[in-house]
């Protein structure tokens, strides 16, 4: 079992940054979700049931967001648009990524993840500004959206599995995240050039003239140019992507399921300084299922903040670690290579940075 665990592991970790690998990526892993869960022997009609349901919640989010974008794109772009104008344009980033990253605890890291699509669907930002947008972004909704039970699957399961109340985790985790995802939102300030028609310091001025013009100058359809915006998604895209999301959560599903045995056997004696770094996993494996089967009651608060830490962090580093990465790389078309080119650095960076404060901490108290 352990070697068909790892080799699976490593297909799963390597294979996504090939080509062929890229275009599929969905079905691959789900081959290698059934194959986790053979290896492991750990299939079940009630697993079946699980991953048949588990995706529902998440892909009728996904279809409704995407069907609600399409019908009010105009002023939905004409609300962002006024936004941006009224405040400096790295603050208007510096503030969205932020406010996005606390409010996901809220709104659910999906609903977030979805405005976060429709934002930058609207900015006009440059390939590369667009990804570490969309990087840092998801790194403050997978953290911020842990705040609460309701923010995302693996808050809800901890509480649950520990019995605990509505702000257990606000307490416990608040004081490392919300000034995690305050430093995203400085780092995206910094990282992301204004783009297009925002593009400094002629973009207040074009979205007048835009405006001035857009009962005189109309395209093909007959549809002004400052109405037209972001490319219109047809039904067909919409239903695809939701589609792909669906089968991309039964296959983390698998994923997950076919790699607790392993977890439980090897992993949960382990100290929780190693469990940090093991917990890396979360880049390509559910993180809510690495949770259910690392937090256990008779661990001390510590303990749960430095797993839980690991995890989240590791989460952003990889399309597959969290939902919102998911959606996003999935709408706008990011590649494993070009996602990971910027998100592992970052990732890896936080997880240093952190480690330093748990070991100072463990010092000082």
């Amino acid at each position: 079992m352990i070697i068909g665990l790892s080799i699976i592991l490593l297909l799963v970790l390597i294979l996504p940054f090939t080509k062929f690998v890229e275009r599929n990526l969905e079905i691959f892993l789900f081959i290698m979700g059934i194959l986790a869960v053979i290896v492991s022997q750990v299939y079940s009609w009630s697993l079946v049931k699980e991953a048949i349901i588990h995706p529902i919640n998440i892909t009728l989010a996904v279809l409704i967001a995407g069907l609600v974008f399409r019908w009010f794109q105009r002023p939905i772009e004409k609300g962002i648009l006024w936004i941006s104008s009224v405040m400096p344009y790295r603050l208007f980033i510096a503030l969205f990524v932020i406010v996005l990253g606390i409010v996901s605890s809220i709104i659910t890291a999906i609903v977030a993840a979805i405005i976060l699509v429709a934002v930058i669907s609207v900015l006009r930002l440059d390939r590369k500004s667009e990804i570490r947008l969309v990087v840092l972004a998801c790194f403050a909704i997978g953290m911020g959206a842990v705040l609460t039970p309701i923010g995302e699957p693996l808050s809800t399961i901890v509480v649950s599995k520990l019995d605990e109340d509505f702000f257990y985790l606000l307490k416990l985790v608040g004081t490392s995240v919300i000034p995690a995802v305050i430093v995203f939102g400085i780092i995206a300030a910094v990282a992301v050039k204004p783009g297009g028609r925002l593009n400094e310091p002629a973009w207040k001025s074009e979205i007048a003239a835009a405006s001035e013009l857009a009962g005189s100058k109309k395209n093909e359809t007959g549809i002004s140019k400052a109405e037209t915006g972001t490319q219109t998604e047809s039904y067909a895209e919409i239903i695809i992507r939701s589609l792909k999301i669906y089968l991309f959560v039964m296959a983390l599903t698998f994923l997950g399921a076919g790699f607790e045995p392993f977890i439980e056997a090897y992993l949960l004696d382990l100290s929780p300084l190693i469990m940090y770094w093991i917990n890396m996993l979360s880049a390509v494996l559910d993180n809510a299922t690495l949770a259910a089967a690392e937090i256990s009651p008779a661990m001390n608060d510590t303990t749960i903040k430095d797993i839980l830490m690991g995890l989240l962090i590791s989460g952003g580093m990889l399309i597959p670690g969290n939902i919102p990465n998911i959606i996003a790389a999935g709408k706008l078309k990011i590649t494993s290579g070009e996602y990971a080119r910027f998100a592992f650095p970052i990732g890896l960076a936080a997880m240093v940075i952190y480690f330093a404060i748990i070991l100072i901490t463990d010092i000082l108290f």
